[in-house]
């Protein structure tokens, strides 16, 4: 929503007005000078929307104001040019209106478009999330990530590193839906409140890591030379509920410079749906610009959100540091995953990120079945994510 800065005006008194926190304000206009507002300045305010309203006989800016628990400068305020003194019947005015429920609801089937039409939504209610393209995929799909939050510590979580396992997009769009309201309306998410997160942590999300893979598995083969490719990998099936790889037929997660030649020892030599970990380390364009991001804001703590097991692995080659132990055993209370440290694979994000970084790594698998696992379980799966999550932003 946005209004427009009078004389006098301040994002403070907007902040009150409205009951908004006021670094909220700040983000969301990150262009204006906070101490120096000039008349006629366009100013967002989150969380709010406005609604069109029709005059009815006897109504006036008090009586709109009371019913809806709003302040009466609030309604002056969308409504510049008109005159609460001489109200129309039939004259239309705006109300400001507080969102007070998700505005997505990522319990479908969610490719590429889905999401990034999602996150419009979200940027457009909420601008002071930052979203940017950190690179491109091999279809030149824009590997979007979001950042919330003004604290110096970062923590990273990512989701559908493989193609099927993108319901973990799903859950981690749903917590950025919840995690949004939360902090605009002053709520807590079970029982915890949020302000004190956003003012201390960076939030640094790439819900879809694989967005062509992901986009494989739900739709089926584009058409063109990566469709026909992809169908030849897939031994001439048009199925792809198997794959994990991306579109050129590389597992993503064995990318990494991390024992890289141990883990294509015993995998696949050629592109296939699942596992070839590719001719060489960062061959392609969506591994590479996770290696990118990691080193430009060394985060504080990595989450990388797999399916499925309900497990979490928290160990690499002895490189993690003393409390990633005291963090797994807290994601595991809070979610009843069963925690392990070390497994025979290498060349994964998190081993890498352990490795070079010296610093708390986790693979989480969510949910349990066989892969792809049913939206159906959603519910089921987010419940037990929600712990992990907020632990990982209080650890």
């Amino acid at each position: 929503m946005d209004v427009q800065v009078r004389n006098g005006d301040s994002l403070w008194y907007y902040s009150n007005t409205f009951n908004v926190p006021l670094p909220l304000i700040i983000h969301s206009n990150p262009n204006i000078n906070p101490a120096s507002l000039s008349r006629g300045q366009t100013i967002h305010i989150p969380g709010y929307r406005l609604e069109n309203y029709t005059i009815e006989p006897g109504d006036t800016f008090y009586k709109l104001a009371t019913n809806r628990r709003l302040s009466i400068d609030s309604l002056l305020l969308v409504n510049p040019r008109s005159n609460p003194n001489g109200l129309r019947i039939g004259q239309t005015v705006k109300i400001p209106t507080r969102v007070t429920s998700a505005i997505i609801h990522p319990r479908e089937k969610y490719d590429y478009q889905t999401m990034t039409s999602d996150l419009e939504n979200l940027t457009e209610l909420y601008p002071f999330m930052k979203t940017r393209a950190i690179g491109k995929s091999v279809m030149g799909k824009s590997l979007i990530e979001l950042q919330i939050g003004d604290g110096d510590k970062v923590i990273h979580w990512d989701g559908s590193f493989h193609a099927q396992e993108w319901i973990t997009t799903c859950v981690i769009m749903e917590f950025v839906n919840s995690y949004l309201l939360a902090l605009t309306n002053n709520e807590t998410i079970r029982g915890r409140v949020m302000g004190p997160f956003y003012s201390e942590i960076t939030l640094s999300i790439v819900p879809m890591v694989n967005p062509d893979g992901v986009d494989l598995v739900l739709n089926g083969p584009p058409n063109g030379s990566y469709g026909e490719s992809a169908i030849q990998i897939n031994n001439g099936s048009t199925d792809f509920s198997g794959w994990k790889a991306n579109i050129r037929g590389v597992d993503l997660n064995n990318q990494y410079p991390a024992n890289w030649e141990m883990e294509a020892a015993r995998k696949p030599k050629e592109p296939k749906p699942r596992d070839f970990p590719g001719y060489s380390p960062l061959t392609e364009p969506e591994s590479k610009a996770m290696a990118e991001l990691a080193g430009e804001l060394n985060y504080e703590t990595m989450l990388a959100f797999h399916t499925q097991g309900e497990v979490i692995y928290w160990g690499y080659e002895n490189c993690e540091p003393p409390r990633s132990r005291q963090i797994v055993n807290e994601f595991s209370r809070v979610s009843s995953f069963e925690p392990i440290r070390y497994v025979y694979s290498f060349a994964g994000y998190k081993d890498w990120f352990i490795q070079d970084f010296r610093k708390p790594g986790f693979t989480v698998e969510l949910g349990q079945g066989i892969n792809p696992l049913s939206i159906r379980q959603f519910d089921e799966i987010y419940q037990k994510a929600l712990g992990i999550f907020l632990a990982s932003m209080y650890m």
